[in-house]
């Protein structure tokens, strides 16, 4: 009995951790789509914003990497 209730608690918390790749996807899309607006708007910018948006995209992509290895840390360690 005990051994089924640790193994429903690894799994839950697993499935919570993936809560922050759903995240980051959704904080991707919200990126790209300002970007889209904001080269439709000013076309001459969109260089100098490129680099930001890359940067951003790195950085919230990484928050998705770090959720998904803290779940499977949680399922197989």
């Amino acid at each position: 009995m005990a051994i089924n209730t640790v193994l429903l608690a690894r799994d839950i918390g697993a499935g919570l951790a993936t809560i922050g790749v759903a995240g980051a996807g959704a904080g991707i899309g919200n990126l790209f789509g300002a970007f889209v607006s904001a080269v439709g708007r000013n076309p001459a910018a969109r260089d100098r914003m490129f680099r930001d948006v890359l940067l951003g995209f790195a950085l919230t992509e990484a928050v998705a990497l770090y959720a998904l290895v803290i779940a499977l840390i949680i399922l197989f360690a």
